[in-house]
This record gives C-alpha cells, structure tokens and sequence, in this order.
C-alpha cells in the first residue's frame, strides 16, 4: 500500500538495504585459526569455528544430517543454545561459525575437576539453564535427541549452552516422529524401542543429566564400565536407577519424575511441559526471569588461563579421505549450506562491537547523509566499517598487482 511505498522511497529503506548487503558480506572476510577460533575481520568479534570436511560428508552420506544441523541452527536465538552467526564454505570444507564457548563440556567438568560429580548448587544452576535452553527449542517444535553432558558446553562466564543439534529435528505440529538415534546411555525407552514421540526424548535427557551430575555416573552404566549396547538398553528398559546419599530428596524425586519409563508419566511431558518443570521444588532456588535474562551469577566462573580438556586431540583432530570425487551435485548442496551470515547474530554482533554506529548515521536534523543522496558524487571511503570491509590490500610492483584474499590459518 502507500506507507509501504512512501517507505521504498525513504532513505531509511536504502539504509535497510545497505545493511542487507553487508550482512551478507561480512561473512567472507574471516580469518581461521588454531583449535577453531576464529575472527572477523571487520569486527574483531571471537567466534568458534565447526568445520565439516567435505570428503568426509560425501563418504559418510551426511549431507542431509549437516544441512538440518544448519537450518536448525538459524532457527534458534536463545542464549541457551549455541548461536549460528555464519555459514560458509572454502575448498576443503564447510563451515559452521558459532557462540565461542571457552569454558569445556560438563563431561570434562564432572570427572576431571576433582571428585566426581557436582554440589547441589551448581547441578541446579546448570539443570535450570538446560531446562530454558529445551524449553527455546521445543517452542520452535525442535526436539533436541542428543542430550548428554559432552554437548553441554562452558562459556567465560560460566554460563551454559547446549550445542552440536546435528541429530535435532522439527516435529510437525500435531504429529510424532519416530528414529531410533542419540547415544547409548541417554535414549529413551521409546526411542530405543523405535516408538512414536515428539518431546519426550529430551525430559528423559535432562534427568540423565541432573543424575549424572549428581552422582558422578550415568544412571544406567557406572563409569568407565565395559558393557555391551544391548546390556545398557535392557537396562533402561527394565531396571530401576540407585540412589546415593549424594542425593537429597528433592534432587531424587525430580530425577524419578524424569527417568519415568512412560513418557506419558514423564515429567515435562504434561499440558505444564517446562513451566511444571520449572516449578518443581528442585528449583525453588532458581529466579527464572533474572536466569532467562543472563544476570543470575554461576557458583563457577571458568579460568581464562586454563585448558577445559585433557587432551590437545579432544579439540580438534583431523584426517584425510581418499577415495571421494567432489561433483556438481555437491556444489548445488553446498550453495544451500554456505548462505553467509544469520541475521539476528550478525546485528547483535554489530551492535556489541560498537560497528552499528559507523554506518547508522544521517545528517543534520534527520536528512539524507552524503552515502544515501543519489544526486551527490560518491565521497572517498571513511577508516571506518565500510572501509574496513571493502578495502583491498594491494601490492603494486613493475610487473603485477595482486589482491589479498581471506586467509586461513592452521598452526
């Protein structure tokens, strides 16, 4: 209609428009390097780096899994989660740019930080952060599938995100699905028996989870036991778990109401889903709302000079594979995969790094500055955002001239 119109012919909607191109600019000037991290070069903002080979995917027929992982990702805005910022790819490989989160898994936390296990305070800090994170998901109508303390991740500030949703997947309203995927020790009675469920699958995680972290176990395998799939599955199906005296009674029952072999008796499955959840007793120390703002205090706030794993190879370990021939078809997947940056990301991203006020400029009392007036000679580039962006560092020698490119670094 008019508005829309009057809109078009505004300088606010060339303003839009000019911060659309960049978007999707942005995310071709990064620089990689060692363990993953990496950083933008207009901004300077820290990321993580998950690289998927491309060789391995073709031979491993993960197409499918890593472009649902990706489109999943972009879906979700909660600072529970770990956030999508960019995805592209280079020759070797495609490449998920995500939260940074410096602080380890809460595998690495529970068995490898003294005795094993946490106090009752930190359990219930993280349990609630991973209750809020499930809750932004299942909201999305995204059951998560896989949820066990090595995707469970530290930032700086000790706060929590859940990460790797490679086996996550939108459930169609009013339906169920049916796959029998995760990982042995943490699935579900009706995930192992192949039934019909939406979110149920991940309530049962959750109480994984606050027994694991509780007892310093897993409910259904004592730690560092050999026994085989089919002994831990029986064991789901038909046994109850033990309680320690590391449990008091609240902790205890929230762990019953969670690990019900029925997931129609199942905690978090009712009408309430997380707000009964939530309300349990368990958490009765717990301010939601201060929690969901990110100004609740973790009892642990990660060292910045230490090393969250016990090994160099638990960070990144690469390999070659031979064998595998890159085609067009690849390419039409790869140009679904490698759509650059997520808006709501990328905005708070320049927001945060002070870049928004660089380009959000007009002139006096309002009007058209020189960059959006279409009757004006184009100015020289400014040393700000713009000029960042889109300079060219360019050699200029007798015989050529040669412009950089962006750069990976592996060391």
């Amino acid at each position: 209609g008019a508005p829309f119109a009057d809109y078009q012919n505004s300088m606010y909607f060339d303003r839009f428009l000019q911060w659309k191109m960049l978007e999707r600019l942005v995310a071709h000037f990064i620089s990689l390097y060692s363990v993953c991290a990496c950083q933008v070069r207009a901004t300077g903002k820290m990321y993580a780096c998950k690289k998927l080979e491309k060789k391995r995917i073709k031979k491993r027929k993960g197409e499918a899994m890593a472009l649902n992982e990706k489109q999943i990702l972009e879906k979700v805005n909660s600072r529970f989660v770990v956030s999508l910022a960019y995805a592209y790819e280079t020759k070797d490989a495609l490449c998920l740019v995500l939260t940074i989160m410096n602080g380890g898994d809460l595998k690495f936390h529970i068995y490898n930080m003294g005795t094993p296990g946490f106090e009752k305070e930190r359990v219930q800090f993280y349990a609630a952060e991973i209750c809020c994170g499930l809750e932004h998901l299942h909201r999305e109508s995204i059951v998560y599938r896989d949820l066990k303390p090595e995707n469970i991740l530290l930032d700086d500030n000790g706060h929590i995100r859940i990460s790797d949703l490679g086996l996550a997947i939108k459930v169609p309203d009013g339906e169920q699905i049916r796959g029998r995927v995760g990982t042995v020790g943490y699935m579900a009675p009706e995930v192992i028996n192949n039934e019909r469920y939406s979110m149920s699958p991940d309530w049962w995680g959750l109480g994984c989870l606050i027994y694991e972290m509780t007892a310093g176990r897993s409910p259904f395998r004592a730690r560092k036991e050999r026994v085989k799939r089919e002994e831990v599955e029986k064991r789901v199906q038909e046994e109850e778990e033990e309680y320690s005296d590391k449990f008091s009674e609240d902790t205890k029952a929230i762990c019953r109401m969670l690990l019900a072999k029925d997931p129609k008796q199942r905690f978090g499955c009712q009408a309430d889903g997380a707000a009964g959840v939530k309300a349990h007793p368990f958490f009765k120390n717990i301010n939601f709302k201060r929690l969901e703002a990110g100004i609740l205090e973790p009892s642990f706030v990660p060292d910045p000079r230490a090393v969250y794993c016990k090994d160099v190879l638990d960070i990144e370990q690469f390999s070659t594979v031979k064998g595998v021939n890159l085609d067009q078809t690849d390419n039409d997947f790869y140009s679904k995969f490698a759509t650059g940056s997520v808006s709501i990301p990328w905005q708070n991203e320049m927001i945060e790094t002070e870049c928004f006020s660089d380009l959000n400029v007009f002139g006096p009392q309002g009007t058209r500055p020189p960059d959006l007036d279409w009757n004006q000679p184009p100015e020289p580039p400014r040393r700000s955002l713009l000029d960042r962006i889109f300079r060219r560092h360019v050699r200029i020698s007798s015989t050529s001239t040669t412009e950089e490119h962006p750069r990976e670094h592996n060391s």
